[in-house]
């Protein structure tokens, strides 16, 4: 490991509590202010926040792992996702900025579902911050095994001897910086450094698949064809019907995000919303196709020079190392960690807002103050933190599997349930009860009983979203056409 990788690894490090320092000092005073930074965030920040927030480690490593695996019938994943980002723009986004704040002024998902349907307004407060902090915690863990993976991978030998390995060293370095600026600067900061880490992302995965196709002992001179696996560059050889059904859903769970969706929330104007749609998708259409080419010429590069690759997951990492300048290794490194800690921030303030929000205010001081309230949060991050870097400590995790589960169990439980209560007047609050706990207790058993294939090819099982979102979507509009609506029908939702 050369100091150059370490020394620009310090200065992105330090860039990044810069940023909490610098958001501590501009929007912390007040909830307001500390969950969604006030509802000012440009529409450039708040859709690179968005995708960045949205992507993680698994843009670096799990996507680009299953290509390297499975070939380009992987990239049905990608094409699946930028679906139900399309849609997720065009649909919820407009809708939820406008009506979050008209139904109370909501600061979090849970708070606007109990404003909008004040009948069930604690139920649905108390079930969705738990759906919330149990999958948040597993997704945050997601996020940390990438940080782990890094140092295991990146960094082995240089750590100094404290007790810890590799990987757990780099879970709590990663867990560290990120809950250092997130604790200070609030979604500020989050926002901000997202945005930074967004550009950064993109970057990485522009230059790092040029270069591994026409670089020095490059693939093939740019070529992907002289991969020897038969149907590695199909998009349908080895594909079932449940595998291609698996892969394109993933696009469904957008509309379940809290971590994502409450970026629309925070848009300083709704009639910005479509200048934000631009800028997020187009981020992400680049992002995906890098990915993407990631993979495909990271094993036609090691096809081709006789590398051995023992975690798929590591191909980027691995890249990295042997293909450039050591300075420019720590920004690729820095780009990885980018990816990582935008979405556990963003999560672990999340699930700090609801803890504070749907619990502490609810139940414990709903009188607290605001600044009592902001430090509340503040311990709820640290908490949230811990219990995921206890799921994380074991180095057998894959990255893509986390996630793959927490994905599902947000777009099962939230996606329905969102999508329905901004469009569909007749939802009723009994309707959102059912749909947010058959949401996620579907995903859970179907998890629980093996059933479950996140991957085309990848399993003979279905992907636990799919069962999830149908019988949510079933069941909140069974239970509320056989219920009455908790207020009047011109206060209900607009499409």
């Amino acid at each position: 490991m050369n100091t150059a990788t370490l020394i620009s690894l310090g200065l992105y490090f330090i860039a990044m509590i810069g940023i909490g320092l610098y958001a501590w000092r501009k929007s912390t005073d007040t909830s307001e202010g500390y969950l969604l930074a006030g509802r000012n965030l440009p529409p450039s920040v708040a859709a690179l926040s968005a995708g960045a927030s949205d992507m993680s480690g698994w843009l670096l490593l799990g996507l680009p792992g299953a290509l390297y695996l499975a070939g380009l019938s992987a990239a049905w994943i990608g094409i699946g996702l930028f679906a139900g980002a399309v849609v997720n723009w065009i649909v919820v986004a407009p809708r939820l900025r406008e009506q979050s704040e008209r139904y109370g002024n909501a600061l979090t998902i849970p708070q606007f579902l109990a404003n909008r349907f004040p009948d069930q307004a604690t139920a649905l407060r108390v079930i969705a911050g738990l759906v919330i902090v149990v999958f948040f915690t597993v997704y945050t863990a997601a996020g940390l095994v990438g940080g782990g993976k890094l140092f295991e991978t990146a960094f082995a030998g240089v750590i100094p001897d404290a007790g810890l390995s590799d990987y757990m060293f780099g879970i709590l370095l990663t867990a560290g910086i990120v809950l250092a600026y997130t604790m200070v600067g609030g979604f500020l900061a989050v926002s901000l450094t997202d945005f930074v880490q967004g550009l950064i992302m993109m970057l990485a995965l522009v230059v790092m698949p040029l270069v591994v196709l026409f670089g020095e002992g490059g693939s093939a001179g740019g070529s992907l064809g002289g991969v020897p696996v038969p149907g590695f560059m199909s998009l349908t050889q080895g594909l079932t019907v449940l595998g291609f059904i698996s892969a394109v859903t993933w696009g469904l769970g957008y509309f379940g995000q809290p971590h994502i969706i409450v970026r629309f929330m925070a848009i300083d104007t709704v009639e910005k919303v479509a200048r934000a749609r631009t800028y997020g998708l187009s981020w992400m259409a680049i992002s995906l196709v890098g990915a993407i080419g990631m993979g495909l010429a990271g094993r036609a590069y090691a096809e081709r020079n006789g590398l051995v690759v023992e975690d798929a997951e590591t191909i980027f990492i691995v890249l990295s190392e042997l293909l450039f300048n050591p300075f420019v290794t720590g920004f690729l490194f820095a780009a990885l960690l980018a990816a990582i800690m935008s979405t556990i921030s963003s999560q672990l303030l999340v699930s700090s807002s609801s803890l504070t929000e749907d619990f502490y205010r609810l139940f414990l001081r709903k009188n607290a103050s605001e600044r009592e309230a902001v430090n509340v949060g503040r311990i709820c991050v640290a908490l949230v933190a811990v219990a995921a870097i206890v799921i994380a400590a074991d180095p057998n995790s894959q990255v893509l599997g986390l996630v793959a589960n927490a994905w599902a169990g947000f777009g099962a439980a939230f996606g329905p349930l969102i999508l329905l209560a901004l469009t569909w007047p007749r939802m009723t609050g009994a309707g959102a009860v059912a749909g947010l706990v058959t949401g996620a207790a579907v995903v859970g058993a179907w998890i629980a009983l093996g059933w479950n294939s996140s991957l085309p090819g990848g399993g003979e099982g279905l992907y636990e979203i799919v069962p999830g979102f149908i019988a949510a979507w079933i069941a909140i509009v069974a239970v509320s056409l056989a219920t009455q609506p908790g207020r009047p029908s011109r206060d209900a939702a607009t499409a």
